[in-house]
């Protein structure tokens, strides 16, 4: 059975919020808050799920606006990449600059560094490092639903930025050179802009892999 994927588009950059879990359970996942608690707020309420975990691919601002709000709301621990913990112990600080607005900050409750096996929420999570996007960056696979929720690394018919701080293009694509060649082809792609695609449809279609040698 398909996990149960609830996507919410929010803020000026349209970044995907997801609450996910076992189809019907009553505790699920939230990942990338990013931004305008008050609808995550009120999505996660008219779900009636009980928030287990918050995890986070990264922490680019679009992905942690909301993060200590919803937090809070939910009482439910946040997971965040331990390269990046301190951007998101200083929100403001990072990001003051853009503009966007003020941003409460988060003291992280685990960390996280890739090759990590969580059991969450009734499902296991295998934590993957995928970076190049960000120098943290986290990839969060669910085996048993062939799911991955890849934060800003992949898109349909594109690939994540690398031209802000700590990005490298490289090392990006080296990140989904080794998802194409250790996840299923069939793998569900949940990215954090845009529509879902599959490893399979990105390996064969996606213009910017052309330099990839895994087909």
């Amino acid at each position: 059975m398909a996990l149960d994927v609830h996507s919410v588009t929010v803020g000026p950059f349209r970044e995907n919020t997801y609450v996910l879990g076992e189809p019907g359970a009553a505790r699920a996942l939230l990942i990338d808050p990013g931004d305008e608690a008050d609808r995550l707020i009120a999505a996660v309420d008219e779900l009636g799920v009980a928030v287990e975990a918050i995890l986070l691919t990264h922490t680019h601002i679009d992905h942690v606006g909301a993060v200590a709000p919803l937090a809070r709301h939910t009482g439910a621990p946040v997971y965040c990449p331990e390269l990046e913990r301190a951007v998101l112990a200083d929100i403001d600080g990072t990001y003051g600059w853009m503009e966007l607005g003020t941003f409460e900050s988060y003291e992280a409750d685990h960390l996280l560094s890739g090759g990590e096996r969580l059991e969450l929420a009734g499902l296991e999570i295998d934590v993957l490092f995928t970076p190049g996007h960000s120098p943290g960056h986290l990839t969060y696979s669910i085996p048993a639903h062939e799911t991955l929720v890849v934060g800003d690394v992949l898109f349909a018919g594109s690939v994540g930025r690398t031209d802000l701080p700590g990005g490298d293009s490289v090392t990006l694509l080296g990140s989904i050179a080794r998802l194409i060649q250790r996840m299923p082809p069939q793998s569900i792609v949940l990215p954090g802009h845009g529509p879902h695609t599959t490893l399979a449809v990105e390996r064969d279609t996606n213009p910017f892999l052309t330099e990839l040698t895994v087909r």
